[in-house]
């Protein structure tokens, strides 16, 4: 706006100047121009039907119509409505005080972001929890600003996000779950073998309950019971055990955990990823493993699982773990500028590497 004063200001004197030369001129000279001045008028009018007008030259012609009778004012460009209506555009601007746009002010992008970090957080608050939230933080939020914000980001109400998510469950009870699955190896004479694992959620920890060709209920509840054994006092911290719905796991499997007070917790039908613990460990023996060696028979199988797990929970590293092994055999981290030293595991097909001595 001050750059439009400035240049009416400086229009109004030019304007004035070219007045004070015309006073001087005599009444002939000034008649003459102005027939040429007309002329020239109408020649544009017919090769510009519609001129553009900035808005200084609004506000000096809308000045000007006041010095000129009614009659006079065909010289313009345009029409006498036009004039008009700048003149009374020239008067609002002067007598009009700036008024703000209509409507609430837009919410700023610092409560935006906290409604939703408080949101994403806590699944079991809804808009009102959370203003209240925000009140005893400084910020003076109405309820339905939270709840639009909430709906334009998409987030559904507390009710339907309540409650743990698969992962949040297994996060939370990780120290009290341990997982179980069945695994096939086909041998080189082509006869299949089935395996049967636990896996430990919190430490990942992995146990070989039994290798066998005939997998019956009596022999899955037998591996159940020698799991117990093995695990010792380790077992008053499992709350609960997850397996599919595979019809090898009886009754008496159940029972097993069942008087450990162990809670039995079945995947949905095939839903590989509600035991993601024993399907990636699963991958993790055929890539690192067995894909790699030719199986004979069962007592072949059972040896080198064996020897492979005896490698993995004491010293592959785990990315869950903080690139530690399950149960590493040694608590001190060695030096990094001393010697290396290998170590062949299943006849070189994996190296084990520790600081020499």
């Amino acid at each position: 706006m001050p750059s439009v004063i400035l240049s009416v200001v400086y229009l109004l004197v030019r304007r004035l100047l070219e007045l004070v030369v015309l006073l001087g001129r005599s009444e002939a000279s000034k008649e003459v121009e102005i027939l040429v001045l007309r002329h020239e008028l109408a020649v544009l009018r017919r090769q510009v039907p519609r001129p553009r007008h900035h808005r200084r030259d609004r506000l000096l012609l809308a000045a000007l119509s006041r010095l000129l009778p009614r009659a006079r004012w065909p010289v313009f460009v345009v029409t006498p409505q036009t004039v008009l209506r700048w003149h009374r555009d020239l008067v609002a601007r002067r007598w009009t005080h700036p008024g703000r746009r209509p409507g609430r002010p837009r919410t700023g992008k610092t409560i935006r972001d906290l409604v939703l970090r408080l949101a994403t957080e806590n699944p079991s608050w809804g808009h009102r929890r959370i203003q209240g939230e925000l009140v005893g933080l400084g910020y003076q939020v109405a309820a339905s600003t939270v709840w639009a914000i909430l709906h334009d980001a998409g987030v559904d109400p507390a009710p339907r996000r309540d409650g743990p998510s698969w992962r949040q469950f297994l996060t939370a009870q990780a120290h009290g779950i341990i997982s179980c699955d069945f695994f096939t190896v086909e041998t080189v004479l082509l006869r299949r073998l089935y395996v049967l694992i636990f896996v430990e959620i919190a430490d990942r920890r992995v146990h070989l309950a039994g290798v066998t060709a005939h997998p019956t209920g009596e022999w899955v509840t037998q591996q159940a019971r020698n799991l117990l054994l093995d695990l010792g006092e380790r077992v008053e911290r499992l709350r609960f055990l997850i397996r599919d719905r595979d019809a090898k796991f009886v009754g008496s499997f159940d029972a097993v955990f069942t008087a450990e007070s162990i809670q039995i917790i079945t995947t949905p039908p095939r839903a590989p990823r509600a035991n993601a613990a024993c399907e990636r460990m699963v991958g993790t023996l055929r890539r690192e493993l067995l894909d790699r060696i030719l199986i004979i028979n069962q007592a072949h199988l059972h040896r080198v699982l064996d020897e492979y797990l005896i490698h993995y929970n004491g010293h592959r590293p785990h990315r869950t773990l903080g690139q530690r092994p399950p149960n590493p055999t040694t608590s001190t981290t060695p030096p990094a500028d001393g010697a290396v030293r290998r170590r062949q595991i299943l006849s070189g097909l994996i190296n084990e590497y520790s600081a020499a001595a």
